[in-house]
């Protein structure tokens, strides 16, 4: 019991850190976002931070676990297939950025600076367990990052032959997150609104190029 007692107070800890850091940005960058603000905010101490984040930026990679653990839960219980889920992930984002505009700038920003790509954040059962506490298929579902939904979601759309053209299923899964990405940088650069509508037009201008 209490070592259960004290998961739960860790996992409330680094979930209070990034609701603060959440509240912090708005919409500006993280970046500029001091560790002692995100303490006194959070109402830790900055050794506390680091030990559950042990670089500033892991709490952007952290963001990015819990968004896409969102999206597992709601294809959980609404499920999408081919195409339907690509659109639905688009949409997301951009009613993510609406929320949250910060953070998802910050977190391309963080990703144009890395060499490799990141590793996913890990995300304890305890830490799922505080964010979803009446999931009760919480341990079945599976978290997979934005290229693994965009992979999966590309193969069913040949199978269902929403997309006609020979290509390796990778690559086109690259190429819908490339225009995902791309499409929140642009936006950005030029103040496009509404997002939604531009997310839409650039997946169907791709569409109409595969088919």
């Amino acid at each position: 019991m209490e070592v259960g007692l004290r998961e739960r107070k860790s996992a409330k800890i680094k979930l209070d850190i990034l609701i603060a850091s959440k509240q912090l940005v708005g919409k500006g960058s993280f970046a500029e976002l001091y560790v002692d603000d995100i303490c006194e905010k959070a109402g830790v101490s900055k050794v506390t931070f680091f030990k559950y984040f042990p670089q500033k930026d892991d709490v952007l990679l952290y963001y990015l676990r819990i968004w896409c653990l969102d999206r597992a839960i709601e294809l959980y219980h609404s499920p999408r297939e081919g195409l339907e889920a690509v659109y639905y992930v688009f949409d997301k984002m951009a009613e993510t950025i609406d929320k949250n505009p910060g953070l998802i700038l910050s977190l391309i920003s963080y990703f144009m600076g890395l060499n490799r790509p990141p590793s996913p954040y890990p995300l304890r059962p305890v830490e799922r367990a505080l964010l979803y506490p009446n999931e009760e298929s919480l341990s079945s579902i599976e978290i997979l990052s934005i290229p693994q939904m965009m992979e999966k979601f590309v193969l069913e759309a040949i199978f269902h032959k929403e997309i006609t053209t020979i290509s390796d299923t990778t690559e086109l899964a690259n190429l819908f997150v490339s225009i995902l990405y791309g499409s929140i940088v642009r936006s950005h650069m030029a103040q496009i609104k509404p997002l939604k509508i531009f997310f839409r037009k650039n997946i169907d201008t791709v569409l109409r190029g595969l088919n």
